[in-house]
């Protein structure tokens, strides 16, 4: 596993127990980098204050391209890995669009539905599909 896939993997979990213990990212963030176990890396750092300071725009972008889905309806993990591939393609230009949802749709495959695959790849895809008229 590369070092940026765990990362991915890390800075989900930093949002999903945000989300699921009610506390603002940089709270969670600053826990984990304390304990530092798991070891938290600078690129994990960067994806959770990505999508913290992006995560207005994110979720408008997500609201708007998940057809008959709610981000409220929405799984809590699909949710927050959409949130992380949706920084990445918006706003990292070292991750290339395909590895960005490639590495999204591998996290949810392990963490989340059956479903959960073809819905993020979907959105994702779409997301990426209109990039240039999202900006």
């Amino acid at each position: 596993m590369s070092a940026r896939t765990k990362a991915r993997k890390r800075a989900l979990d930093v949002l999903f127990e945000s989300e699921l213990r009610g506390l603002p990212l940089d709270g969670t963030l600053a826990e984990r980098r304390e304990a530092n176990e798991p070891p938290v890396n600078d690129y994990t750092v960067t994806l959770v204050q990505g999508v913290a300071e992006h995560r207005e725009r994110i979720d408008q972008v997500l609201a708007s391209y998940s057809e008959g889905w709610t981000l409220e309806r929405m799984p809590g993990v699909d949710r927050n890995v959409l949130r992380l591939g949706v920084y990445e393609v918006l706003y990292r230009e070292d991750v290339p669009d395909a590895v960005a949802v490639s590495e999204a749709v591998a996290l949810v495959r392990d963490l989340s539905t059956d479903e959960s695959p073809s819905f993020v790849n979907g959105v994702l895809g779409t997301i990426v599909r209109n990039k240039t008229s999202i900006a």
